[in-house]
């Protein structure tokens, strides 16, 4: 029988056919045993089963026999997926540096380099990717979100529309232009988004219109029909989920019983001052601070990173699937708190900011993880956003998180929203306990009301000197990838301040549950 070609091998790929596309693999190695063909088919067969730490030491094996762009980028995302940040990036890199022509090269180095942050680096290949293969609508869709997160908003909004007008029904480009800036009464998309919700079909696509149907319907003061659609979302979304608050619950149970009055293993930490952990409810005004502080010459910013929660994870050792479950947190008083605050350190290494000594890392929800950054980070600097209560459940449920987030699974109900920030203000209330004077309680309307005496206080409990740049974070020119990007390049304002009240009717449930567990709101 005639050996398929490696043309035909790859036919096999693209059909699904593995078992056709492994046997061609091997008689390529077979027959071919010094050039990378074979081997980079066997992986990329493993890694369509499935299996990417089998797919990984193959594609190697073929980088080893010569280096391919095509080879190097799809051993970055393999290592992405892995976890193995650091050789993605290098691998990223080094496909790029080959100078790649095909699109698809070009844009799965581009992804693996978004995946670690690195959002100005990606404008270039994606582009060079859509200017290889203009029709491919997932290729502009990645250079639109890239441009959008580097400022390059003009250029991010034409993609998105040639990406509509292609696609009419595109619900990642609908909600994505629509949260792109504010909209205006004279100028906006609610016509043509009630036209696609009406004939959106696919998984998914009812809630994301929904989603920007709801903002841009806000943005232009018509919050009564703004809410109508958020409700039909959210309640389809947590159906679909199948979230109950207990979840939830028992984690916050499982990090109450560790911390107080668990038997916790000694240990001194890692002295290392550089990071600055920026936390709180989502939505709360983390990135703002996050521009603030990485507007300083001596800060940089390296985005919300998992390395925490992952370094509990590796090490409690637990067999779960879920990054943090009430076993993992229980199993994690275990670990020497030293062997943590290294481990996090080697998984934020992969992601720093260059020429700075000090870095952010911003994801809300390691508010979860302040007993373990206390304990394993001692010289570690900790900001907590704290916001109105009833702004805080609004904004979190009209935010749409990513869909199948395990942190934030609870916003799609506003009984669940205002039941979690109950929990959060109550954790809150330990670790001030716990460790008095560690963590920086910082209100959000504080902030607006007072920047600048704010401001110094922030730096100073980080351990920074004064920097009038500080002040015009507006201008900082860093990348911003999460749903405060458009506000952030505006200077300080209240815009966002008191907005629950257009929906107090369908909030007054959770304000009198939050006011009955002793928790003010302003009526």
């Amino acid at each position: 029988m005639t050996p398929l070609t490696e043309t035909e091998a790859r036919a096999a790929l693209r059909r699904g056919d593995l078992q056709a596309a492994v046997g061609a693999a091997r008689t390529l190695v077979e027959q071919h045993p010094d050039d990378p063909t074979g081997f980079f088919l066997l992986g990329m067969a493993a890694a369509q089963a499935g299996q990417p730490a089998k797919a990984v030491p193959l594609i190697e094996a073929a980088v080893e026999r010569g280096p391919r762009a095509e080879h190097l980028a799809q051993l970055a995302r393999l290592l992405i997926l892995l976890r193995r940040d650091g050789e993605a990036g290098e691998a990223a890199r080094a496909a790029l540096a080959l100078g790649p022509a095909d699109a698809l090269t070009l844009d799965t180095a581009g992804c693996v380099l978004a995946r670690l942050g690195d959002h100005e680096a990606t404008v270039a290949p994606f582009s060079a990717a859509v200017a290889a293969e203009p029709g491919n609508l997932d290729y502009r869709y990645n250079l639109a979100a890239a441009s959008g997160f580097t400022g390059r908003v003009e250029e991010a909004r034409g993609h998105y529309e040639a990406i509509i007008a292609a696609d009419p029904g595109n619900a990642r480009a609908h909600y994505a232009l629509a949260i792109l800036s504010r909209q205006a009464a004279g100028a906006n998309h609610v016509p043509r988004l009630r036209t696609a919700l009406a004939s959106a079909d696919k998984p998914g696509d009812a809630l994301r219109i929904r989603y920007a149907l709801a903002k841009e319907l806000e943005d232009i003061g018509e919050g009564q029909e703004a809410f109508h659609h958020l409700a039909q979302a959210n309640a389809a979304q947590k159906r679909a989920l199948g979230y109950d608050f207990a979840q939830d619950a028992a984690i916050f149970d499982a990090i109450e019983a560790l911390f107080d009055g668990g038997r916790l293993a000694e240990g001194a930490g890692d002295p290392d001052p550089a990071p600055i952990f920026v936390v709180g409810m989502p939505r709360t005004g983390t990135t703002l601070v996050d521009r603030i502080l990485s507007s300083h010459p001596e800060v940089g910013s390296a985005g919300e990173l998992q390395a925490m929660p992952l370094a509990v994870k590796q090490l409690a050792g637990t067999p779960s699937r879920t990054v943090v479950d009430p076993e993992t947190i229980r199993a994690s008083g275990g670990v020497d708190p030293a062997a943590i605050g290294a481990a996090f350190l080697a998984r934020a290494a992969h992601h720093l900011p260059t020429g700075v000594p000090r870095f952010i890392d911003k994801l809300p929800a390691n508010f979860l993880y302040i007993g373990h950054i206390a304990r394993a980070l001692p010289n570690a600097r900790i900001v907590c956003l704290r916001r109105d209560p009833m702004d805080t459940i609004w904004s979190n449920y009209k935010n749409l998180f990513a869909s199948q987030s395990a942190y934030y699974a609870y916003s799609y109900d506003l009984m669940d929203t205002a039941r979690y920030y109950a929990r959060f203000d109550r954790l809150m209330a330990l670790w001030n306990r716990l460790f008095p004077g560690r963590v920086l309680q910082l209100s959000y309307e504080g902030l607006v009301a007072d920047q600048e005496g704010e401001t110094r206080a922030l730096l100073a409990h980080c351990g920074l000197g004064w920097n009038p740049a500080c002040l015009s974070f507006h201008e900082n020119k860093a990348a911003v990838a999460t749903p405060s990007a458009a506000q952030v390049r505006r200077p300080i304002n209240a815009d966002a301040i008191g907005k629950w009240r257009a929906n107090a009717a369908a909030m007054e449930e959770a304000r009198a549950w939050l006011d009955g567990q002793g928790i003010s709101t302003r009526k």
